[in-house]
């Protein structure tokens, strides 16, 4: 719904790549397609549909100065004027409805209101010279979702903001919250999660503050870790930071400092941790170097580490929060700040449905097709029983189909096991059958006929049980481990015959 707009700008600080910066390059003018429209939150959020807002990127690597920049909603439908503020090189500047409207510090405040049935907005530097367009029709936009409240996020800031494939869902939320608690379905002050631009460059003089990527996803009920690491930290003495988590996918355990700024135990350190207020989500974390003289340290290492709880299936991100810094002997230094994704698996997952065993396209083979588990998998196993009447595996698939040619006797019905397999999760089995009616029962060399060769290849396995390293599975005709006479007589039976 349109609202009455006042432009009313809030300063704050601002971000690099995808997370907090400290300190500016020097402000240069702009250009079109320097600054853009990075994402929308057309929809508003969980919380409020009202709470919209609207995130600038900055595509250069020198900040930029917005003062009097203006937004041009549906031709002068609304304006949103920006009073004054700066969007450092590579940084992000949020424009939210009200500081409440999500849980990051916003840059400006200015009454947005946004239609859910699609708007043009233009973007104006403070001479009136067109910077960036998204949507110049004015039709419905481009993603985002009234429902689940997803933002509609810009996936290469490089390319043309008119172009509708440039912009996608918002896919893994963020650690941001909104008024009351609620999730945010976007990254406000944070690369999207649908980003395909490539890496930043990192404004000179700046170094990382790293989180590091959790490679497996953990499992509901599971603990797992993250290391926050300084990498090419100059002069280092202390630091601050707020680190934001969705508290209703994961749950802080624990932190423990690490060895960079004590050198190893060589140095005396002052490490806390702990929940702002004892309120999940924003973990409040410290550490400083107590040296005499005050001193600071450089180079790269593990300045602690975070222990969670996976509580529900689902993605969040940790990020730092605006208050984050990092400090030297004679102030504050400048860094760079990372942000993580960790996905959360459920503690199980669905069984595949609709399993199929049919003749494959090939003779003396047998196709598995079947449907895909709505909770997703990474991968199938296919079992099939043995002789001993054991499922053993006999493959993996990536799709849900498999071919098993291994050995296949005509006229024998096999029984098979799929699995779906997620992370460390595996389903419980789904069972089929099927049997391959093409071809001779006793030719067991594949030549279309049962004749004195399939005779002589019985003979010289004669008697050779399953385990044995020249046991022939494709002579063994009855399915029942050992090549005897039970075989013999199969070749009997179709003597002569031809396919």
């Amino acid at each position: 719904m349109k609202r009455l707009l006042v432009g009313i700008c809030l300063m704050s600080l601002v971000f690099v790549n995808d997370v907090p910066y400290l300190g500016f390059n020097t402000v240069l003018a702009a250009a079109p397609g320097s600054v853009v429209i990075n994402e929308v939150a057309w929809a508003g959020t969980a919380d409020s549909s009202t709470d919209e807002w609207i995130e600038l990127y900055n595509t250069t690597a020198s900040a930029v100065d917005l003062a009097e920049w203006t937004i041009n909603d549906d031709n002068g439908d609304s304006i949103y004027s920006i009073a004054s503020g700066v969007v450092a090189g590579h940084g992000y500047f949020l424009i939210e409805d009200t500081e409440e409207t999500t849980s990051v510090s916003s840059n400006a405040i200015i009454n947005v209101s946004l239609a859910n049935t699609g708007d043009s907005l233009v973007l104006y530097d403070n001479a009136s010279a067109v910077i960036d367009t998204v949507n110049s029709t004015g039709g419905m936009w481009f993603a985002g979702n009234s429902t689940t409240k997803a933002t509609m996020e810009r996936i290469d800031p490089l390319t043309n903001g008119d172009n509708a494939t440039n912009w996608g869902n918002n896919t893994l939320g963020s650690s941001a919250l909104g008024r009351t608690g609620g999730v945010i379905n976007g990254t406000p002050g944070a690369q999207n999660s649908v980003y395909t631009g490539g890496t930043p460059p990192t404004p000179p003089g700046t170094f990382n503050i790293n989180l590091s990527d959790v490679t497996v996803n953990p499992v509901e009920g599971a603990n797992f870790t993250v290391t926050i690491s300084a990498d090419n930290a100059s002069d280092m003495m202390g630091y601050g930071f707020d680190i934001l988590y969705n508290p209703s996918i994961i749950q802080y355990v624990s932190a423990t400092e690490g060895a960079f700024l004590s050198q190893n135990g060589a140095t005396s350190t002052s490490f806390q941790s702990g929940l702002e207020n004892g309120t999940a989500g924003k973990i409040v974390t410290g550490g400083a170097r107590l040296t005499v003289p005050p001193s600071g340290i450089s180079g790269s290492g593990e300045l602690f580490t975070l222990t969670f709880k996976a509580l529900s299936a689902g993605s969040t991100q940790l990020a730092f929060d605006t208050e984050s810094f990092v400090s030297g002997v004679s102030g504050d230094v400048t860094a760079a700040f990372d942000t993580t994704s960790v996905t959360v698996n459920a503690a199980s997952i669905d069984p595949v449905s609709n399993l199929v065993v049919s003749e494959g396209t090939a003779r003396y083979s047998l196709a598995l097709n079947w449907t895909a588990p709505t909770t997703g998998a990474d991968s199938y196993k296919i079992l099939r029983k043995n002789t001993a009447g054991s499922f053993v595996e006999i493959g993996t698939s990536t799709t849900a189909t498999f071919t098993d040619s291994g050995a296949i006797i005509p006229n024998y019905t096999y029984d098979y096991e799929v699995l779906a397999v997620k992370g460390a999760l595996q389903s419980s089995a789904v069972l089929a059958t099927g049997k391959e009616t093409r071809g001779i029962k006793g030719d067991n060399n594949r030549s279309d006929r049962v004749d004195g060769r399939d005779l002589e290849n019985l003979a010289k396995h004669y008697t050779l049980a399953l385990g044995n390293a020249e046991f022939d599975a494709q002579i063994d005709t009855t399915y029942d481990g050992i090549i005897d006479g039970s075989d013999l007589i199969d070749i009997g039976a179709n003597w002569a015959l031809k396919y």
